[in-house]
């Protein structure tokens, strides 16, 4: 089993000048610059782009839906960072308010288990094909409240790794914890992000 180094790449002008952090995470067997390449289809230069590089390209070993302690010590290292990435952007005096998020697959999953672990006013968050992580939700780790947040959430129908009852499963938990949910599930689409998938997330980003 393995944790992961602090390795986030970054992208776009410098924080003092957009004054909007997007933190996006990449999915099994990715990389940053992959998920970073997103960038030329969702027009972002003011954002500044952030993405964590996980250790061997993958954020856990197992199945979002594997039990949870199967997925340990990864898990909890890949959640501790995206924590200080956040923190680190909120060290450069940006609020939660204008930190926005976007994950696709494994990524997607673990947008969702960090954000409603932590969960505040955020600018928006992305959950492209993933929900929350477990066998079984334990709704004790999510702490906080959305207040608002626009959330977007995805899957195919079928999916060959995000079950659509796991999706419904997190809408409700989100929604309970006050996030403003779109949920779009897709019948017969591949697990791939889609091309009405990326106009969803761009307006998400301009607060659309």
């Amino acid at each position: 089993m393995y944790t992961h180094e602090k390795n986030i790449k970054t992208q776009g002008k410098p924080l003092t000048e957009t004054g909007k952090a997007l933190i996006m995470v990449h999915g099994r067997g990715a990389t940053a610059a992959s998920i970073l390449s997103l960038a030329s289809e969702l027009t972002i230069e003011d954002f500044t782009r952030f993405a964590p590089q996980a250790s061997q390209n993958s954020w856990y070993p197992y199945s979002f839906m594997a039990p949870v302690a199967q997925n340990q010590p990864a898990l909890d290292s890949a959640l501790e960072l995206l924590s200080e990435t956040v923190e680190n952007i909120k060290g450069q005096g940006i609020s939660s308010g204008q930190i926005y998020f976007l994950g696709f697959s494994q990524g997607a999953c673990l947008t969702a288990e960090f954000t409603s672990r932590h969960a505040q006013r955020f600018g928006g968050i992305c959950i492209l094909t993933g929900g929350l992580i477990g066998q079984e939700i334990a709704l004790s780790n999510y702490q906080g409240n959305f207040e608002g947040t626009p959330v977007l959430i995805t899957t195919g129908d079928p999916d060959p790794h995000v079950p659509v009852s796991r999706v419904e499963e997190t809408v409700a938990i989100l929604t309970e914890k006050g996030a403003k949910v779109t949920k779009k599930i897709y019948p017969g689409r591949p697990h791939t992000i889609s091309s009405e998938e990326i106009e969803l997330v761009k307006m998400i980003l301009k607060g659309k």
